[in-house]
């Protein structure tokens, strides 16, 4: 039996990957995370270690894709799952 502990950072990325129509880097993410302005919410401390810990998560999951690009630390792209 898997747990999927959801919180509004994780709702917060999906919704981003989900509601492209093309391939996100991570630092897109990171940076429309940022941006999000809403009361209940401030994602100002979302970090690409923190983004890229629930990103792994989610794909790990199934519910959205990801490639690493590059070498290292190279560039990753994610892309909601069809």
């Amino acid at each position: 039996m898997t747990i999927i502990l959801q919180d509004k950072l994780t709702e917060a990325i999906l919704q981003i990957v989900q509601k492209s129509f093309e391939p996100l880097e991570t630092e897109e993410i990171v940076r429309l995370l940022q941006e999000i302005k809403r009361p209940d919410i401030a994602f100002t401390e979302a970090t690409r270690t923190k983004v890229m810990y629930r990103l792994n998560n989610l794909r790990a999951d199934g519910q959205i894709a990801g490639k690493m690009l590059g070498a290292g630390k190279g560039v990753w792209v994610w892309w909601n799952k069809p």
